[in-house]
C-alpha cells in the first residue's frame, strides 16, 4: 500500500526544485517516486490542500426517516437536549432506537444547530478604562465547609471588583441586605482609599426595586452612592454576563480559597477573627499580582468622602402585648416593660439595636431569612411564673429552653410530676434570669445524674451549696530541727532493742544500714 504524501515532502520537493535541482533529484530527496513529484510540481497545491470534502456517508443513517419530526420539534423547543429527543423517539417508536445511539443523535442535532438553527446571543469583550468601573456581587461559601469551633460557618462574602486592574476586595456577610451591600461598599473603597467613578450590580433587590415596572434604584443606594461619589449602573434582567467581571472573580476567589484551606490543613478556626484574617491574607496574595495594573487605577482615584455613612435602616414599631416587636419579616423579644411603646430599631447587617427614649435598650443577633422568632426568656419570665398555665401551648415555648439540659428537665418534671411542670420549670428557669444561667445548667447537670428528686427546690439548694466560698485558712508550718537528723546518723544506741526488747545492735551510719536487724523489719516513727 503506497504511503501519503505529506505536505512536508512536497515543500522539500519544491526547495530542491527552486535550487535548479533535476525532477527526479528532488523527487529522490523528497522521498517520492518520479511520477509523484511531476504531479505536485504541476499542481502547485500542497497535499492538504488538494484533499476534497466527503459528501458519502460511511454507514447508514440510523435517523434519516426520523429526522423531520425531529427538526419540526427543535424549532418549536430549541433547548431540547439529546436524550430528551431520543426518550420522545423510543416513546414514539417502540424498539426502533436504541441507548447506544445517542451520540449519532447528538452530533445530528448539533450540527442543525450550527447550520439551520436559531441565532446564538453575541458577547461584545468590553474595554475597560482604570478608574472608570467598579463591580459587586454576593456569593455563597457554604460548599467549602468553613467551621468555628467545630460548629458549620453558613456564610456568603460581598465581592468587590474594579474591572481594570481585577483588584478585589471581600466582607463576610450572612444575606444580601442593604446593611451588608452598604458596608462591603464602604469596606472596600476605605481600603482603595479612594473612589472609582462608576459602580455596577446585578438585579440585587437592596440596589434595584424589582417590584417597579422601570427597576429603578431604591433610594437608599441612590443616597449610599450619591454620598460616596458613585454613578449607578445595573445588568439587565436575566443578564449575568453583563456583570461577567466580578460573576468570573467569585469563582475563582472561592477556589483561591478551597486551594489555601488544603495547605492549610484543616478547615475549623478557633473563631471568625481568625477565619476574616484568612480571607484577607487569601485576597492580598490574590492582588499581589495586579499591583501594576491597579496603580494605574489609583492614580485617577477620586478622593473618599469626609466619613462613612451608617450602614443600618431606621425602623419605629410599637412593641405587642407579647413584649415581641416585627422587623424585616422576623420577630424579636424586648423587655416587658416596653409594651404598648414605640421603639426605635437600627438594623445592622448582623444584629438589631432597639432605642427607647434616647437610650439603647437592648442588642440582639439578626435573624436571617423570613418568618423566624427570637425569644429571650429574660424579657417574659416574670409575666410566666405568674401565670404558668400560658407556657404549654406558647407559640414559642421552645426558645424558651436556653440548652439542651433546661429542655431534659422540663421532659423530667413532666413525667413525675405532670400538674406542676410547668411551675417546677418556670421557677428554675426564674433563677436562670435572675441569677446565673450556668450555675442553674451546671446544677441541671449534676442532678439528672443522680439519685436526687428533680425540682426548684433541689437545683436552688445545689446552687446554694456550690456558690458558698470557703473561707481562706491560714497554715503554719513548725521548722523541723536538722539536728535530729545528725544525732539518728552519729549515734550507736541500739533503737530497735529500746523499742521492742532487743534484736541485736542497730550500728547507724551515714550509709543507713542496720547490722544484726533486716531492713523490712525496721519501722521509723518519726
Amino acid at each position: 500500500m503506497a504511503r501519503k504524501v505529506t505536505d512536508q515532502q512536497v515543500q522539500v520537493l519544491r526547495k530542491w526544485l527552486s535550487k535548479g535541482a533535476s525532477l527526479s533529484l528532488a523527487a529522490m530527496k523528497s522521498g517520492m517516486c518520479r511520477r509523484t513529484a511531476r504531479k505536485y510540481r504541476n499542481a502547485r497545491r500542497l497535499p492538504s490542500e488538494m484533499v476534497g470534502e466527503r459528501n458519502w456517508r460511511t454507514r447508514e443513517d440510523p435517523f434519516r426517516e426520523a429526522w423531520p419530526e425531529v427538526e419540526e420539534l427543535l424549532r418549536e423547543a430549541p433547548g431540547l437536549k439529546g436524550t430528551t429527543v431520543l426518550e420522545w423517539l423510543q416513546g414514539k417508536y417502540p424498539g426502533q432506537f436504541q441507548d447506544g445511539q445517542l451520540r449519532t443523535l447528538q452530533r445530528h442535532i448539533k450540527r442543525w444547530r450550527a447550520t439551520d438553527g436559531p441565532a446564538k446571543e453575541v458577547f461584545f469583550s468590553q474595554k475597560h478604562t482604570p478608574g472608570r468601573l467598579a463591580a459587586s456581587d454576593f456569593t455563597d461559601m457554604g460548599s467549602l465547609g468553613v467551621t468555628i469551633a467545630g460548629d458549620p460557618f453558613d456564610h456568603m462574602v460581598y465581592h468587590f471588583v474594579l474591572t481594570y486592574s481585577n483588584w478585589e476586595s471581600v466582607t463576610i456577610c450572612f444575606s444580601e441586605s442593604f446593611e451588608s451591600l452598604s458596608e462591603g461598599i464602604q469596606n472596600a473603597l476605605w481600603e482603595l482609599d479612594g473612589v472609582p467613578e462608576r459602580h455596577r450590580t446585578d438585579r440585587l433587590s437592596a440596589a434595584v426595586n424589582n417590584l417597579s415596572p422601570k427597576r429603578d434604584f431604591t433610594e437608599r443606594y441612590k443616597a449610599l452612592l450619591s454620598h460616596c461619589g458613585l454613578q449607578m449602573e445595573k445588568t439587565q434582567p436575566a443578564s449575568p454576563h453583563e456583570n461577567g467581571d466580578v460573576e468570573s472573580s467569585n469563582g475563582h476567589f472561592k477556589d483561591a480559597v478551597d486551594q489555601a484551606l488544603l495547605l492549610r490543613g484543616s478547615r475549623d478556626f478557633a473563631n471568625r477573627e481568625e477565619y476574616e484574617t484568612f480571607l484577607r491574607e487569601v485576597v492580598a496574595k490574590r492582588n499581589v499580582g495586579r499591583m501594576k495594573r491597579f496603580q494605574e487605577e489609583r492614580d485617577v482615584l477620586k478622593p473618599l468622602p469626609r466619613r462613612r455613612l451608617a450602614s443600618f435602616d431606621r425602623v419605629t414599631v410599637r412593641v405587642g402585648t407579647g413584649s415581641v416587636i416585627r422587623v424585616k419579616n422576623n420577630t424579636y423579644s424586648v423587655p416587658s416593660r416596653l409594651i404598648g411603646e414605640e421603639v426605635g430599631v437600627r438594623v445592622y447587617s448582623e444584629y438589631l439595636e432597639v432605642w427607647y427614649a434616647q437610650r439603647r435598650m437592648e442588642r440582639m443577633p439578626r435573624l436571617r431569612g423570613r418568618a423566624k422568632h427570637a425569644i429571650n426568656y429574660r424579657h417574659v419570665i416574670d409575666t410566666l411564673v405568674r401565670k404558668p398555665g400560658a407556657f404549654e401551648n406558647y407559640r414559642y415555648r421552645d426558645d424558651l429552653f436556653p440548652t439542651s439540659l433546661f429542655r431534659m428537665a422540663y421532659d423530667t418534671l413532666r413525667q413525675r410530676h405532670p400538674a406542676s411542670a410547668a411551675r417546677e420549670y418556670l421557677k428554675i428557669l426564674d433563677m436562670a434570669a435572675k441569677g446565673s444561667e450556668a450555675a442553674v445548667n451546671e446544677a441541671l447537670r449534676v442532678l439528672s445524674a443522680s439519685s436526687v428528686i428533680l425540682d426548684a427546690e433541689a437545683v436552688e439548694t445545689f446552687i446554694a451549696q456550690e456558690t458558698v466560698i470557703p473561707p481562706v485558712t491560714d497554715v503554719t508550718v513548725e521548722l523541723s530541727d536538722l539536728t535530729t537528723f545528725d544525732q539518728l546518723f552519729d549515734t550507736k544506741e541500739t533503737w530497735y532493742a529500746e523499742n521492742q526488747g532487743g534484736y541485736g545492735e542497730c550500728q547507724g551510719g551515714i550509709d543507713g544500714t542496720f547490722e544484726g536487724v533486716a531492713s523490712s523489719d525496721v519501722s521509723f516513727g518519726f
